[in-house]
C-alpha cells in the first residue's frame, strides 16, 4: 500500500513543482533564480552539512551514501518561509510555502539505488521603478528549475563507498516587463517564457574509519561537472491597458522570434570531513567551490550584474542522548544544529551578494523500525541595505518524514 501511495505523491509532486516558485526574492530576478537547498531537513538543520551518511537515512547530496543503506527509505520534505525585504528607506514582508523533495532509496546488498525529484532554483519577484520623467517600469517573474534523478552507490569495503547521480533538469521561467509613461494612453508589455532542459551528473565518494575504540572519522567528496542548459524561449510584445485593479486588457500583440541558446551552468566541487561517536554525536565541516565566474545569463541581461567564483562554508552536527533507550522517548530524539556562510557568486553594482544562516532541529522517532519525523528551523540573511541594494531576512520552518521498510526478505522453509 505504501508503494502505491508513494507513486501518487511522486506524480503530484512532479506536477506542482513545475509551477511553484517557492521564493519571493528580488535577487531571483537575476540568472535562473535563487538556488534551492538540495538536501533533506536533516542536512539543513546542521547548516547544510552533507558529510554524514548512515544505513537508514537518505543523503540527497552525495550518491555514494546509497551504498550504505540497510533498509528501504522514503523521504518527503516541505517548508514554510517568512521573510522581510528592506532597503535604506522602506521594507515589506510576506511568506510562502513549498514542497522541497521526494525520494526513495533501495538497498541491494553492497549496492544501493535511489530516485526522486528536487527543485533546483526558484524565481519569484515583483519589482518596479519610476524615473525622474515619471516613466514606470514593472518587473514580474515566476518559475524555476527542477531535477528528476536516478542514483546508485556501492560499498566497496567497510570504509569506502562511491556513487553516481544522473539527473534530468527541467523547468520554465517567465519574465514580464511593463512600461507605463505619463500622458500616453496605452502601456507596453513584454513577456518572455523560457523552457529549460538538460542532463547532468555528479560523482560522490564516502570514507569512514575508526580512529579509536569509540571515535569515527568521516570524509566525503562530491564533484559535479559543468553542463549545458538548453533554452527554448518565446517572446510576446503587446500594447495593453491596465485598469485600477491591475487587470491587463490587450489592444494589440505580436510575437518576436528568440533564438534557442544554451546556458553553461557552473561546475561544483564539495569536500567535507568530521569526527564523532557512532549513534551518539558528530561534528563536521564542509567547503563547496562553485565555478560560477563562467556563468553567462542569456534569459535576461543587465549591465550592472556579473558573476564571480562562489564558495560555501558549513559547520554542524548532531547529538543523541541514548539511541536505544527503552524508558525515555526524548533520549532517542536526535538534536541537530549548524551554521553556514555563502559567497553566492552574484555581484550587483560592484558588490558581492553574500548569505548566511543559523539552523537547528530535531528528529522525532515515529512508528516501527527507525522511521522519524524531522523538524528544522533556520534564520538567515541575504544581501545588504548598503550601496542601494536590498537585504532579505528569512525564517524557515522545514518538516519531513523519513520512513523505513524492508522490501526484500529471504523466504525460509521448514
Amino acid at each position: 500500500m505504501i508503494k502505491k501511495i508513494l507513486v501518487i505523491i511522486l506524480a503530484h509532486f512532479a506536477i506542482t513543482s513545475y509551477a511553484q516558485e517557492g521564493t519571493s526574492s528580488p535577487y531571483s530576478f537575476y540568472g535562473i533564480g535563487i538556488p534551492k537547498f538540495k538536501g533533506t531537513v536533516e542536512n539543513r538543520s546542521m547548516g547544510g552539512l552533507s558529510v554524514i551518511s548512515d544505513s537508514i537515512h537518505l543523503n540527497l547530496q552525495n550518491p555514494a551514501a546509497y551504498g550504505e543503506l540497510a533498509l528501504t527509505a522514503y523521504t518527503v520534505g516541505t517548508s514554510y518561509r517568512n521573510f522581510k525585504i528592506s532597503n535604506a528607506n522602506e521594507s515589506s514582508s510576506g511568506d510562502n510555502a513549498s514542497l522541497d523533495y521526494l525520494a526513495v532509496g533501495i538497498p541491494a546488498g553492497k549496492f544501493g539505488f535511489g530516485f526522486g525529484i528536487i527543485p533546483l532554483t526558484s524565481v519569484g519577484y515583483e519589482l518596479n521603478s519610476i524615473d525622474a520623467d515619471g516613466r514606470e517600469l514593472r518587473f514580474d517573474g515566476s518559475g524555476g528549475l527542477n531535477k528528476v534523478f536516478l542514483a546508485a552507490g556501492v560499498k566497496l569495503n567497510k570504509n569506502l563507498s562511491i556513487g553516481l547521480d544522473l539527473n534530468y533538469n527541467f523547468g520554465n521561467i517567465e519574465n514580464k516587463t511593463i512600461l507605463r509613461r505619463p500622458d500616453v494612453q496605452f502601456d507596453t508589455r513584454e513577456v518572455t517564457s523560457s523552457d529549460l532542459s538538460s542532463f547532468s551528473m555528479s560523482f560522490g565518494v564516502n570514507f569512514k574509519t575508526m580512529i579509536s575504540e569509540s571515535l569515527e572519522l568521516s570524509a566525503s567528496v562530491v564533484s559535479k561537472p559543468s553542463f549545458g542548459l538548453e533554452t527554448d524561449s518565446t517572446r510576446e510584445l503587446a500594447t495593453v491597458v491596465i485598469s485600477d485593479s491591475g487587470q491587463e486588457a490587450v489592444i494589440e500583440r505580436q510575437d518576436v522570434k528568440v533564438e534557442d541558446q544554451e546556458i553553461d551552468l557552473p561546475a561544483e566541487f564539495k569536500f567535507g570531513t568530521g569526527i564523532g561517536k557512532p549513534r551518539k554525536w558528530f561534528v563536521g565541516g564542509e567547503y563547496v567551490y562553485m565555478d560560477s565566474g563562467k556563468f553567462i545569463n542569456i534569459i535576461s541581461t543587465q549591465d550592472d550584474v556579473k558573476y564571480e567564483e562562489g564558495s560555501k562554508y558549513k559547520l554542524g552536527g548532531y547529538y543523541i542522548p541514548k539511541y536505544n533507550s527503552l524508558t525515555s522517548y526524548f533520549s532517542r530524539v536526535v538534536y541537530r544544529a549548524g551554521f553556514r556562510y555563502e559567497e553566492t557568486g552574484l555581484n550587483v553594482n560592484g558588490n558581492s551578494i553574500d548569505e548566511f544562516g543559523m539552523s537547528f532541529g530535531v528528529g522525532l522517532p515515529v512508528g516501527r523500525l527507525f522511521s522519524n519525523a524531522n523538524i528544522g528551523f533556520e534564520y538567515g540573511q541575504r544581501g545588504t541595505t548598503d550601496f542601494g541594494l536590498v537585504k532579505e531576512e528569512f525564517f524557515n520552518v522545514s518538516v519531513s518524514l523519513s520512513l523505513n521498510d524492508k522490501w526484500f526478505r529471504k523466504i525460509k522453509f521448514n
